[in-house]
């Protein structure tokens, strides 16, 4: 697929995402031509995906010699299951990737710097979008959301991309940003559980629709209002085998075979171990089977 990684002294619009924004405000522009006309603009970014490749402007925004690796690169966590770990497949098809072991510390820090680049020329990207909003004069009454598919591993226990139910996977960013209500406090973080599944009721709750009876999601806006307010007492989430289940406090994962046989377990306690490097589920057998239930509960089919 060509190398992993570009700098180049080009404009923006020499990348699809500079394009995407641009056509974004254009549709935007044909919107405010109805300002009684409510609207829902979906804009879907590449960035930060492989492969790195971003104009050089943003790459000079870093200097890779203050780029560190992670503290767990290339050392899978302690006590994981067989399958826990994958080999990076989706970045050994780039060139000058060898197909098998660790990357050396001086590609690695050159994939990091390409990310960092890549955040750097998505944001500049969605800045444009947003001044648009500010100069069409409807970023008063627009709610608008961020947020990104998944997580990411760089290097993190070995790993590159996403592909795994480790926290650095399954915990994605997401900004919502609604400037009509007023009980929502700007710039609030809110530390909260919650799942992809809860942003279409929130969406509805913030702009004053009813929530569908078959809607499985929890509206967040109650934790928008009072950051201190508890959220969701588990977020769930799979990939491949993998079964995972997230509380306030740890992270469980199952794997099974496609007929439920249970192949393997991992627990890892994020208040001493949020990088996930030691498994606990062999040493906290009852904290591993009260979340396991839990997971069960919600999420699995009987079998499983």
């Amino acid at each position: 697929r060509g190398p992993a990684v570009e700098a180049f002294e080009s404009p923006d619009d020499a990348y699809p995402d500079a394009r995407t924004a641009a056509e974004a405000m254009r549709r935007l522009r044909d919107l405010s031509a109805k300002p009684d006309q409510p609207f829902f603009l979906a804009v879907g970014f590449l960035k930060p995906h492989l492969p790195f490749v971003a104009p050089k402007r943003f790459w000079d925004l870093y200097d890779r010699e203050k780029i560190a690796v992670p503290e767990n690169y290339a050392r899978p966590p302690k006590d994981a299951p067989a399958g826990a770990v994958h080999q990076s497949g989706e970045l050994r098809v780039y060139a000058g990737i060898p197909p098998t072991g660790a990357l050396d510390e001086e590609t690695a820090r050159e994939l990091i710097h390409g990310y960092y680049a890549c955040v750097s020329f998505v944001d500049a990207q969605i800045g444009k979008l947003l001044d648009e909003l500010e100069r069409l004069n409807l970023a008063r009454n627009t709610i608008v959301v961020l947020w990104g598919d998944h997580g990411w591993q760089l290097g993190d226990h070995g790993m590159w991309n996403k592909h795994s139910c480790f926290e650095t996977s399954m915990h994605a960013p997401l900004w919502v940003a609604a400037p009509m209500r007023t009980d929502v406090a700007p710039g609030t973080r809110v530390a909260a559980l919650t799942e992809f599944i809860d942003i279409y009721p929130s969406l509805c709750e913030l702009a004053g629709l009813p929530i569908p009876e078959h809607v499985q999601g929890t509206s967040f806006l109650p934790q928008m209002r009072d950051p201190a307010r508890p959220g969701k007492p588990y977020a769930v989430g799979r990939f491949g085998p993998g079964d995972t289940i997230r509380s306030n406090d740890a992270r469980f994962t199952q794997y099974s075979t496609v007929a439920g046989e249970v192949t393997g377990t991992m627990l890892y306690d994020h208040r001493t171990d949020p990088r996930e490097n030691v498994n606990r589920a062999a040493e906290r057998p009852d904290e591993a089977k009260r979340l396991q239930d839990a997971l069960r509960r919600i999420a699995l089919p009987p079998d499983r």
